[in-house]
């Protein structure tokens, strides 16, 4: 009888990763993303933030040059006052980054109280410096330095670290309110004393924001918005030239010699450029029609020489870093980190949304700078050091990611360790013998 061969089909061995070696692996990917992201951020915070600078002072000489050389003999004075602002301003930003942003817990009060007493200095007549009926400036020799612009960035600070602390008591509003609504309220009286609505609207709103951030419920933030907002129509209402320049903004053309003139004069420039411009340098405007071209007004004249083309490359560059600056405030380490970020993207956000509305005629002129652009040595060096405190903010969490890498591959060694000693006490050894495996020994036989 013949026999039967059965044949089996063969089996393909594959390779299969240990369980360790993926969560290793997965694990090292998730802090590769992670770094890569905050590189990003960085790289979207820095690159706008130095094309807008460049910009700036290529605008500041453009649109000052006729001022400049009827009030100072040159061209080129206002040109190189801002150019070695810029390099403070860049040198101030690099230190920052390097500088751990958590400092600020502790720098943040005596920057505040250093920009209150620089703004009860401004108030008095021998020291502070008048311009266009507001004490905003102090002069120590040739610089002249504006505290309201170091009050912005001390009270952001001020107020993340203080509702750090607070993040039990959120829901509390006298608890929350102190000592945070007093401060607020000292700075943005003596803002107000300048007088600056401006700059005292920035300040709380900025507030707001890191409010926001904190977790605050929205109905409380909602109350206190319109509570100010209430505050900030008396205000207005109060004084004959801030209702005047209300007024004047619903329609700009009921007296347009007047309070009228200097939105018409930014529309005209703003018309006059159409889509590509009159050309670098060729504005009529600045020509002493519109004032403050080199400051409040410099978009006017960016539009007006080099056209809606690049007025709308600007608006992009500022919609990528205050997109870096929510990212950066999205990937921070902890809480004070968080709101620290965002209430200087807020700060700076809020800033460039009231400057543009007002140039444009959405919204009351208010005197405030365009970040980055305008003219003006504190607004530029404070705010290139508010954006190093982000890119501090960004490396910080960059470095968490891999601290986080380490510190879960050192509790899973530990955990091992522990599981491996653990055995080896509950399970004896191969070859033990009984009697040595207890104390108790067979006691001996007595004759």
């Amino acid at each position: 009888m013949a026999s039967r061969v059965e044949t089996f089909p063969t089996r393909r061995l594959r390779l299969v990763t240990p369980w360790p070696v993926k969560e290793k692996r997965a694990r090292s990917a998730t802090v590769a993303r992670a770094r890569a992201a905050a590189r990003n951020d960085i790289v979207l915070l820095l690159a706008p933030t130095a094309v807008l600078v460049a910009i700036g002072l290529v605008m500041v000489l453009s649109a000052s040059s006729v001022s400049a050389a009827l009030e100072f003999g040159s061209s080129f004075h206002y040109f190189f006052k801002q150019s070695l602002f810029a390099v403070l301003g860049v040198a101030l930003l690099v230190a920052c980054s390097r500088v751990s942003y958590g400092a600020w817990r502790a720098l943040a009060l005596p920057v505040l109280i250093a920009a209150a007493a620089l703004l009860l200095l401004v108030l008095h007549p021998s020291f502070g410096i008048t311009g266009g009926g507001s004490a905003r400036w102090l002069q120590f020799g040739p610089v002249t330095v504006q505290p309201s612009e170091i009050a912005k960035l001390g009270l952001i600070a001020f107020a993340a670290m203080i509702l750090e602390r607070k993040a039990r008591h959120l829901d509390d509003p006298l608890h929350l309110a102190l000592p945070l609504l007093p401060v607020v309220l000292v700075i943005a009286v003596l803002v107000m004393l300048q007088p600056d609505l401006g700059t005292t609207l920035l300040l709380a709103g900025s507030v707001l924001v890191v409010m926001f951030l904190a977790g605050v419920r929205l109905r409380l933030l909602a109350a206190v918005a319109a509570i100010g907002a209430l505050l900030g129509y008396a205000l207005i209402m109060g004084e004959s030239y801030r209702r005047s320049r209300f007024l004047s903004f619903l329609d700009p053309w009921s007296d347009p010699q007047n309070t009228g003139y200097h939105l018409k004069q930014s529309l005209i420039a703003l018309g006059s450029g159409g889509w590509t411009g009159l050309g670098l340098g060729a504005s009529r405007q600045k020509w002493l029609y519109l004032p403050n071209a080199e400051t409040d007004f410099i978009f006017s004249i960016l539009g007006e020489e080099l056209g809606l083309f690049a007025a709308f490359g600007v608006l992009a560059l500022f919609a990528a870093l205050f997109v870096a600056g929510i990212r950066i405030a999205m990937r921070a380490p902890d809480p004070f980190g968080r709101m620290l970020a965002g209430g200087i993207t807020g700060w700076l956000g809020i800033q460039t949304i009231v400057n543009l509305g007002a140039v444009t005629g959405l919204l009351p002129i208010t005197g405030v700078p365009l970040p980055l652009l305008s003219y003006g040595g504190s607004n530029l060096v404070v705010t290139l050091a508010a954006i190093g405190i982000l890119w501090s903010v960004a490396r910080a969490a960059a470095s968490s990611a891999s601290s986080a890498r380490g510190s879960s591959g050192r509790a899973r060694s530990a955990q091992k360790a522990k599981g491996s000693q653990r055995k080896s006490k509950g399970s004896p050894k191969r070859g033990t013998n009984r009697a040595s495996a207890g104390p108790r020994s067979r006691p001996r036989a007595s004759r």
